[in-house]
């Protein structure tokens, strides 16, 4: 057997021991769904920002008279 077919063959052993492993991924390397999408200081800059621009609108009302 020649060193190309040698090569070949433990090459074409390992892509089958793959194969018949697919889809046999164990419980703990999976996801879990528990995570939020958004950190926790970007949200807090959010509230900040929606909280103080309507602050900052009911004073601007109250000051106008109410027509603005």
């Amino acid at each position: 057997m020649t060193t190309s077919r040698r090569l070949a063959d433990r090459k074409s052993a390992k892509f089958q021991k793959n194969i018949l492993k697919r889809g046999g991924v164990p419980e703990t390397t999976m996801k879990k769904g528990n995570t939020y999408p958004v950190g926790p200081i970007v949200l807090g800059f959010f509230v900040f920002i929606v909280i103080g621009s309507s602050i900052f609108q009911i004073i601007r009302t109250a000051s106008s008279g109410g027509t603005a």
